[in-house]
């Protein structure tokens, strides 16, 4: 008799022990665990998210409007005959020479972007309207005669002689700064209106203009909204050749031609 209670309390022993062994086992298998969860959380919310080539992006620039835009990174060549710059502040360089192209009726463009103004002009031609080219290149002598003649007209309207160049410089670039110089700068008006005012911008040429020249690398060069930036009063018959790529991009984002040059390449 007390042979089996010795066995049954063996037993007891032995089943408890067997218990307690389970019981710290688990317990540190939990611990375990959870430790690695912790390690775990703590990786994922310190590691640094990975950005795809797809979603990076530039720094965003600042438009004259105040609205964050983004620009793509672009490349330009600072030599690029395309995008010489002429206004106020940038005069023509020095000895600056360019080969022209004859049109009619006495007018004449740089001989290298007279293959894509043909283009658009037969285009627009072919669209039903009727274009007139009324300005293009002028030498030195010719935008020399044109401001002195603006000068001569403001004075007989009071304008001080301290204010009257300064006037004139809005409406007739001083010589050695007009795009015209350049051979990449045209007047193109609609062959029934051939004012130079505000009401060219309501013609039927100057409407297909505005939304297709950017195609064959010409842009609006003095947008009403720029005229802080350009210098030069609204002018919704001035085109300028620029090559499509610029001229794209310009138009898509809404720019003028100073701030297409001074976005970070």
């Amino acid at each position: 008799m007390k042979s089996m209670k010795r066995r049954h309390k063996r037993r007891v022993v032995l089943a408890v022990s067997a218990i307690s062994v389970a019981v710290l086992a688990m317990g540190v298998w939990l611990l375990f665990f959870n430790n690695s969860d912790k390690r775990q959380v703590i990786y994922e919310s310190t590691a640094a998210p990975s950005v795809s080539a797809e979603t990076q992006i530039e720094t965003p620039g600042e438009s004259v409007l105040g609205e964050s835009t983004v620009f793509p990174q672009r490349q330009i060549d600072p030599n690029d005959w395309r995008l010489l710059l002429v206004n106020g502040k940038h005069s023509l360089p020095e000895g600056f020479e360019v080969k022209l192209k004859e049109l009619k009726n006495e007018q004449a463009v740089d001989e290298r972007c007279y293959p894509d103004l043909q283009q658009m002009m037969d285009d627009c031609r072919a669209a039903g309207f009727q274009p007139l080219i009324c300005s293009s290149y002028r030498s030195q002598e010719k935008q020399q005669k044109l401001f002195d003649n603006k000068v001569a007209e403001l004075k007989k309207q009071g304008i001080s002689d301290e204010e009257v160049r300064e006037e004139a410089a809005k409406v007739i670039a001083v010589p050695g700064t007009s795009e015209h110089q350049t051979g990449l700068a045209l007047d193109i008006v609609d062959i029934n209106n051939q004012n130079l005012d505000e009401s060219q911008e309501n013609t039927p040429v100057q409407q297909w203009l505005v939304k297709n020249c950017w195609q064959y690398g010409f842009i609006l060069r003095y947008p009403a909204s720029k005229t802080d930036i350009t210098g030069i009063t609204y002018e919704p018959w001035h085109c300028r050749y620029v090559g499509k790529e610029a001229a794209q991009a310009i138009h898509d984002q809404g720019l003028c031609l100073e701030e297409y040059l001074s976005q970070p390449e």
